[in-house]
């Protein structure tokens, strides 16, 4: 506990977290997955982590389909012809649709129109995300994206917009992923942003609208990144390891610094500060810098299929993508068994304001290693703001606290140092997801 304390102060006062996070927004900027970008991130990232000092560095392959961006345009049309700020989501395909918009309060309101009650038309959910700490408004708002698409299709539509799932009141628009069920010809498929959310429901408000939506973007082949990974070898059980992950890629609009390269600069800084004290802890701590989470979390997925038969191996999994508000909550999904180890890492982290809680999940990356049976950990930042910068050209360096940074620096490396020195583990046991 002493030296979780000397982490703890050390950790608040570098800038190790902000000097790596400033150089992946500036040197590589934003890394669309499959992009050129995404190859100079994963050179990127190899060479960080050797330049940090890490023991070992390698990579993994991660395959996944290629989509890309390349231009898109809205406009209303008739007596009120203006343009609209709108963008692509991603797995959008390409097209130009002229027609008639209907709006829907909701996506449940869509879901329930009838089949071919919008042949011709294009569909517009207009769902309002609600802020939340926790950014428990963004499971709704998601939906809308993930699923409105689908529902349009069902019903006729020729093309589908929705009101950007984000709590900001600027001309940002906010993609993401989206998917067309199975047996379905996809539609092109966009977000517009909040404000021209509010002009297109004023506009419909005053009678038809008709509006032409034009996106070229589209899947393009296959394409083959890396999980980069950096390990510190442990002293005594260096087969064991902690994992900490983030995510490598970003979507294309801003430069992908809250969305994540804060969790790279939290999770490499905090393994390399561990490395530097007196005496490695008992166990490894490995860094992992996830590919193509934004698309479907193929890395994730990837790592675990790679690392099914060492699930017992991983002492604990967590995953820093949540932006760099400051931590208020820790929990595990530990066994009853690790309740005193736990226990120590709350203590260890109350100076930082943090609290133990009954909530969390595992990280998006780490869930699928999780479901197959590693233990998990729990960091809960503070969210309130990240749904006005998430998946927009808002995401960029300037939006990060340099001490907020540092105080989820200091939560990482007390937490992962204490998980590696624990005696006994946390419950990590192969199981069928």
């Amino acid at each position: 506990m002493a030296v979780a304390a000397q982490l703890r102060a050390q950790a608040l006062q570098s800038t190790l977290s902000w000097d790596i996070t400033e150089s992946l927004t500036t040197e590589i900027g934003p890394r669309l997955a499959g992009s050129e970008a995404d190859a100079r991130a994963v050179e990127w990232a190899k060479a960080k982590f050797a330049e940090l000092g890490y023991d070992r560095v390698w990579t993994e392959p991660v395959t996944f389909p290629k989509w890309e961006r390349r231009s898109e345009r809205a406009e209303v049309l008739g007596a009120s012809a203006q343009p609209l700020t709108i963008t692509a989501l991603g797995g959008s395909p390409a097209g130009t649709v002229d027609a008639e918009v209907v709006r829907f309060a909701d996506l449940a309101a869509l879901e329930a129109a009838p089949a071919g009650s919008l042949a011709g038309k294009l569909a517009f959910v207009d769902y309002r995300m609600e802020r939340a700490r926790d950014g428990s408004g963004y499971g709704p708002g998601g939906r809308v994206r993930s699923r409105g698409p689908s529902a349009a299709i069902r019903a006729g539509a020729v093309g589908f917009l929705m009101r950007s799932a984000g709590t900001d009141s600027h001309r940002n628009p906010h993609t993401g992923i989206t998917r067309f069920d199975d047996g379905l010809a996809p539609v092109p498929a966009a977000a517009l942003s909040v404000p021209d959310a509010d002009q297109l429901a004023r506009l419909l408000a005053r009678g038809p609208v008709r509006l032409r939506l034009a996106l070229d973007c589209g899947w393009d082949g296959e394409y083959t990144s890396q999980n980069v990974i950096g390990e510190i070898t442990g002293r005594s059980l260096p087969d064991e390891v902690v994992l900490l992950g983030a995510h490598l890629d970003s979507w294309d609009l801003g430069t992908g610094a809250v969305d994540d390269a804060a969790g790279i600069g939290i999770t490499m800084a905090a393994a390399k500060l561990i490395a530097g004290l007196g005496q490695r802890p008992a166990r490894s701590i490995r860094v992992v810098a996830f590919a193509n989470e934004e698309q479907g979390l193929h890395g994730g997925k990837a790592y675990a299929t790679a690392h099914a038969a060492d699930i017992a191996r991983h002492q604990l999994v967590a995953e820093s993508d949540f932006g760099a508000g400051r931590i208020y909550a820790f929990n595990t999904g530990a066994p009853a068994h690790a309740d005193a180890a736990e226990a120590r890492i709350a203590e260890a982290l109350a100076p930082l304001g943090i609290e133990r809680s009954d909530k969390g999940s595992p990280g998006p990356d780490v869930g699928p290693i999780a479901a197959q049976g590693a233990a998990w950990a729990w960091l809960g930042q503070d969210g309130s703001d990240y749904f006005d910068y998430h998946h927009t050209p808002d995401d960029t360096l300037d939006k990060i606290d340099p001490a907020a940074l540092a105080q989820n620096t200091a939560a990482w490396a007390v937490m992962a140092y204490l998980a590696a020195e624990a005696e006994g583990g946390f419950g990590s046991a192969p199981r069928v997801p």
